[in-house]
């Protein structure tokens, strides 16, 4: 891959890389870091992808991977949401609400959410990210809008 192919590359995905990083960690500082070793891995990789959705899921499936190397470290800290909330612009109060519904959702779920609705996954393409039945993607994303209906009700 030529470094101008990386750099086009890097700069179309990096933002997605960066949302299920964090949507995992839940912290800005291990995001960062899981992108810069997944564009990295990018940079080093000498594999030959067919097309922009085959590097786009790899991509995040070593995204998800590596968060679950991070997540395992005793090391491993999850920041406080308020504070990053702060550097988000939301326009509507709305979309701040359901951002920090997502957020305090539990990873099993929140994970899956951002990767179906967010970054436009199947369940069954959630389901060979995350190394789980599909049927397991579909009960959590079923239990997931059911969560966030309740906690929207609530506000």
């Amino acid at each position: 891959m030529s470094n101008e192919e990386f750099v086009t590359y890097a700069e179309k995905y990096m933002d997605a890389i960066y949302r299920i990083a964090y949507s995992w960690t839940k912290n800005s500082d291990d995001a960062n870091d899981v992108t810069q070793d997944v564009l990295i891995q990018l940079y080093k990789t000498t594999k030959e992808f067919e097309s922009d959705s085959h590097m786009k899921n790899w991509l995040m499936k070593v995204t998800v991977n590596r968060c679950k190397m991070i997540f395992r470290s005793p090391w491993s800290k999850l920041e406080d949401i308020e504070n990053y909330v702060e550097t988000l612009g939301f326009e509507e109060e709305t979309h701040l609400d359901l951002f920090l519904a997502v957020m305090n959702l539990d990873k099993k779920y929140r994970v899956p959410l951002m990767l179906f609705y967010y970054e436009g996954y199947s369940t069954t393409e959630i389901s060979s990210l995350l190394d789980i039945p599909e049927k397991t993607v579909s009960t959590r994303l079923f239990r997931a809008k059911g969560k966030l209906r309740d906690y929207l009700k609530e506000e």
